[in-house]
């Protein structure tokens, strides 16, 4: 449970719209924001800088959307909400919305808007190869993750040499599993991992097939997922100790 800061009807004056009129002569923008956080620390000490600044929150979204032109709504929001998770590192969820009061759309309305909510999300991912330089594909798949747009590394198991799993005949494999710090939504971060494997050269031949590389999702804060592209938890994860080991390395008192 977190504690608010609002901000309500912050008033930008912006070139953001579809029409190039828009984009020359600019127009009104309202902007909401409600930010997740913990404050008692700031409410026991006093103390601003144990808090999220709300002054130079309105400073940073008034720059930012006096500085550069979308067409979109949808992208002013989304950029925003990014950007301060980024930037504040006690904004733990944060909700953005864009009000457009003279919207061309050629009938009467107060205003249209958009909203978005994001937040930093905890996941855990498994990591595997059994081809080539093993350890260099783990630590430079490590190094991807971490330096991805909205993505933290916090912690990284020990690799392990572990035998391979089905019933295809191929080199043993070295094993890990990461923490990360993610505000990407799991289909999101399916999509980048599957860019960082592909990056390796990994090639989606035969099931339990040899590969340079392997990232799966394990857990995804406590999200449960059965969709075609996607199960969270990872199927089976129970019973594999290649992805138990390293993650009961990293995080002990997790319950699964």
């Amino acid at each position: 449970m977190f504690d608010e800061i609002r901000i309500e009807e912050l008033e930008v004056f912006a070139k953001h719209g579809v029409f190039p009129e828009e984009n020359t002569l600019g127009q009104k923008f309202l902007v909401n924001v409600c930010i997740k956080t913990d404050v008692s620390k700031a409410a026991a000490g006093d103390d601003i800088h144990s808090s999220v600044h709300y002054g130079n929150v309105c400073s940073y979204i008034s720059e930012f959307m006096r500085n550069n032109t979308f067409k979109l709504i949808e992208t002013v929001a989304e950029r925003i909400a990014m950007g301060l998770l980024v930037k504040y590192d006690l904004i733990r969820e944060i909700s953005v919305e864009i009000k457009k009061p003279w919207a061309p759309i050629g009938l009467p309305v107060e205003s249209v808007s958009v909203m978005v909510n994001r937040s930093w999300h905890r996941a855990f991912i498994a990591l595997g190869s059994n081809m080539g330089d093993k350890n260099k594909y783990l630590n430079d798949a490590v190094s991807a993750l971490d330096k991805a747009d909205g993505c933290e590394v916090k912690k990284v198991s020990s690799f392990i040499v572990t035998k391979p799993y089905g019933n295809v005949e191929q080199d043993d494999f070295l094993n890990g599993v990461l923490e990360l710090k993610t505000y990407l939504r799991p289909y999101e971060l399916l999509d980048l991992l599957h860019e960082i494997e592909n990056a390796a050269g990994r090639k989606r031949v035969r099931r339990w097939g040899p590969r340079t590389l392997d990232l799966d999702i394990l857990l995804y804060d406590d999200i449960r997922m059965n969709e075609e592209n996607l199960t969270i938890p990872h199927a089976d994860m129970k019973n594999r100790d290649f992805v138990l080991t390293p993650l009961k390395e990293i995080a002990p008192y997790l319950v699964l």
